[in-house]
């Protein structure tokens, strides 16, 4: 990365595209943007979907605050050249074509797209070869602290008899389950106890399938109405019961995280960074 830009020197406001501003999260992001809630950051571009109804509207306007003079267009390429970071929070298959082009044109990127096959996050990881790039499946303070917990109480509790459930909700409109936050603290339980979690993950039940084993980490999804993310990991033993949980009460967490993000990244060397790295957990 050129080491006499924005990113490099952090003597200029570092310029932020935000792919995916027409979505819930874009407008959250836009918002703080223009709010400066993160200092040093600045919009620069807004870009979604070529038949978003919001295409061609100024981004400010459409976050419900004050003009942006910056507006959603379609084509990354055409606001590249003035950008140091690019924030995603498209699609799985956007996010996944975007990170090889976010790595040829050497912008810091910020990942917040769930729902990420194998394939997709192998392209991340390439992507990650050339840039600094925060993949998070959830950016909020709280939540990430939630990972730490919940990998701490895992290991304090492993061979004593703790079952795992994993309880996530969300609104009606997500397409991805279980959620990205979800197998993030799945992940967390599993490293805790020494497991691989896809060879205990068991998503919801029905019909007779038994008694439960020992090493199994059950994933439950709730959708419904305008929920924004509750989570809560079950350890369950004969006799009592542990819950760690977070609610978000609006995704005002998760914008000032994702800028936090990428504020952080901007100064960063070439390779792949969670939550953790940008906050220091």
């Amino acid at each position: 990365m050129n080491s006499n830009s924005a990113i490099g020197n952090r003597q200029s406001a570092i310029h932020v595209v935000v792919v995916g501003a027409a979505g819930r999260m874009g407008r959250t992001l836009v918002r703080y943007l223009q709010s400066g809630s993160v200092p040093g950051l600045k919009l620069s571009g807004a870009i979604d979907l070529w038949d978003s109804p919001e295409r061609e509207k100024d981004a400010g306007l459409v976050a419900g605050v004050a003009e942006a003079g910056v507006k959603i267009g379609s084509d990354l390429s055409a606001v590249i050249s003035a950008a140091d970071v690019v924030i995603d929070f498209s699609g799985h298959h956007g996010t996944a074509g975007n990170a090889p082009r976010v790595a040829e044109w050497g912008k810091g990127l910020v990942i917040g797209t769930t729902g990420l096959s194998v394939e997709e996050k192998t392209a991340i990881e390439q992507a990650a070869r050339k840039i600094p790039v925060v993949l998070a499946p959830n950016m909020s303070l709280g939540v990430n602290l939630l990972f730490a917990l919940v990998q701490q109480a895992a290991q304090v509790l492993k061979g004593k008899g703790y079952d795992v459930e994993i309880i996530e909700r969300h609104h009606r409109k997500k397409k991805d389950s279980p959620s990205g936050t979800a197998l993030g603290l799945g992940e967390a339980a599993a490293k805790g106890y020494e497991w691989d979690l896809k060879s205990v993950a068991v998503d919801g039940r029905s019909g007779l399938v038994g008694e439960r084993p020992a090493e199994e980490i059950g994933f439950h999804a709730v959708r419904g109405g305008d929920i924004i993310g509750d989570h809560t990991v079950l350890f369950a033993a004969d006799g009592e019961c542990i819950e760690l949980s977070h609610r978000a009460t609006s995704r005002d967490a998760f914008g000032l995280g994702a800028l936090r993000a990428a504020a952080w990244v901007a100064g960063q060397k070439p390779g792949l960074y969670s939550m953790k790295d940008v906050l220091g957990l």
